[in-house]
């Protein structure tokens, strides 16, 4: 035990020498995430918010022939503009961004609208547009709420009860809490965390195995009457020390960016306070010594830093592919998904998010799982470091 502390205690002194450890592994990872991702979601409100606010762009071709449409639409705060375009060039203005809407009225509306018949709209946008999507559903609306005051005001005249045009009503009642709301833009701040407590120890991993074989003082190292899994063993825990440590920095950042994010304003909250980051860690720890030792285990593999440092840049996106998963497929907290490293933290972590109540045999699986594998990748590292091969 005496001689894995004192190679952890010499791992650790000796990185804290090193400034682009210092500075990649403890200061631009954790902050700049943190940052970037407060930006990014600051900038997405502030958007969704302007184009909540700001009234919808519509230009309208053949407006002379439907006077109570445009009444209508002009009554609901839509800034319109009138332009006689064909159906080609409408498609065209819409393809080069010079108008986001147009409705074309046909010729025969008017016809088809006084004979009782369907009278046709041609509504043409941009669908792959992510800016003008929210506007088109709005008009949409409007012109389906337009059509239905019609239907009911046609079953009036002809003696019948309006109620008649609309068989279901439906109520919606949504459940989610503005916690949950949240989640939808926060749910990917567990990748940012993962990712930044694994490059808090990245540097640490690869100059402790491919670096020490490259300088030469690997030989002078393994010649010392000291058991190869202490030496392993005090290598890994100066890793661990700082990805904790990063993890720590990376969750501190988060709590005091998140508060300026203006995330009431879509009716939404946060709940990501001291309370929660502490939640956090406790539940990224048990994967930190998996992280450490996935990386001393391929950096054991090469044969220079650069080598490493290739090979770990191409590891540290495996742990983080089941967060993409679970992002596509929308997964939600089981039981079996907590013997998944990584997707497991990121399930009981976006739970806490919402403010929903984890159980404690999942956090119990989730650390197991990841701990269980952390002492397969040491042992195999072990064994490997007690070869002659070590030493080429």
């Amino acid at each position: 035990m005496s001689a894995l502390l004192v190679v952890f205690v010499k791992e650790f002194i000796e990185n804290l020498r090193d400034r682009r450890t210092i500075l990649s592994a403890l200061l631009f990872g954790p902050l700049f995430g943190p940052l970037l991702f407060g930006a990014m979601v600051s900038r997405m409100l502030h958007q969704s918010v302007s184009e909540s606010d700001e009234p919808v762009a519509l230009t309208i071709s053949g407006g002379e022939r439907a006077p109570n449409l445009v009444a209508y639409l002009e009554s609901q705060d839509l800034r319109l503009r009138f332009v006689p375009l064909s159906e080609a060039a409408a498609r065209e203005d819409v393809r080069h961004g010079s108008s986001a809407l147009v409705l074309i009225v046909p010729e025969e509306y008017a016809a088809r609208f006084t004979g009782g018949a369907p009278a046709p709209l041609l509504l043409i946008a941009d669908s792959s547009d992510s800016q003008t999507r929210r506007s088109v559903e709005r008009v949409r609306a409007l012109l389906a709420a337009y059509g239905s005051s019609i239907a009911q005001r046609r079953l009036q005249v002809r003696g019948l009860s309006p109620l008649l045009a609309v068989p279901v009503a439906v109520n919606d009642i949504d459940v989610t809490t503005p916690a949950g709301r949240a989640v939808a833009v926060l749910g990917f701040m567990t990748y940012f965390i993962l990712f930044a407590m694994l490059m808090g120890g990245l540097y640490l991993a690869i100059d402790s195995t491919a670096g020490e074989r490259e300088r030469g003082s690997l030989e002078a190292l393994l010649s010392l009457p000291v058991p190869r899994a202490a030496l392993v063993g005090g290598k890994l825990l100066a890793t661990c020390a700082y990805m904790a440590i990063s993890l720590a920095l990376t969750l501190t950042a988060f709590v005091i960016v998140f508060r300026f994010v203006p995330l009431e304003a879509l009716g939404m909250s946060s709940n990501l306070g001291a309370g929660t980051a502490l939640e956090f860690f406790a539940l990224c720890l048990p994967f930190v010594p998996l992280g450490a030792a996935l990386m001393m285990f391929v950096a054991y593999f090469t044969r220079s830093y650069r080598e490493a440092q290739t090979y770990l840049t191409s590891v540290l996106l495996i742990p983080t592919l089941p967060i993409a998963f679970a992002s596509i497929y929308s997964l939600k907290t089981r039981s079996a998904l907590m013997l998944v490293p990584s997707l497991s933290q990121h399930l009981l972590m976006t739970s806490v998010l919402r403010d929903e109540p984890i159980a404690a045999r999942d956090v119990a699986m989730s650390a197991a799982s990841a701990l269980a594998l952390a002492l397969v990748l040491f042992v195999a590292t072990s064994r490997h470091w007690r070869r002659e091969s070590m030493l080429r």
